[in-house]
């Protein structure tokens, strides 16, 4: 059973920064290109980022490009997602997704 389990979300002030975490489970990251997306309140998901199952260097959407970074840990089989300089725009619940896999998402408020 495929399985993924965000978390690092939370309250955050603007120009801040969060790490989110997506535990694995029922498929190797190391294998399957591991995507994030966000939604925030009103507007349809969105993939803000993409690891490859190879060393091709991570994609990202460019309204976070240069503030977001996304990593693998294959021991731990969890990816993240770095986000610095958080504006109040990102505001949002995050999902880790794969395949036809959808984590039950972790939320992000960014507010003075």
């Amino acid at each position: 059973q495929v399985q993924f389990v965000e978390s690092g979300g939370g309250l955050v002030h603007p120009g801040g920064s969060l790490r989110l975490s997506c535990s694995a489970s029922g498929v190797t990251v190391s294998r399957a290109a591991m995507n994030w997306y966000s939604q925030a309140p009103g507007k349809e998901r969105d993939l803000v980022a993409t690891i490859a199952s190879t060393d091709q260097i991570p994609w990202y959407a460019a309204s976070v490009k240069c503030r977001f970074t996304s990593s693998r840990d294959n021991v731990k089989n969890m990816i993240y997602l770095q986000r610095n300089n958080l504006t109040p725009e990102d505001t949002a619940v995050y999902y880790c997704h794969s395949h036809t896999y959808w984590g039950q998402r972790t939320r992000v408020t960014v507010t003075s």
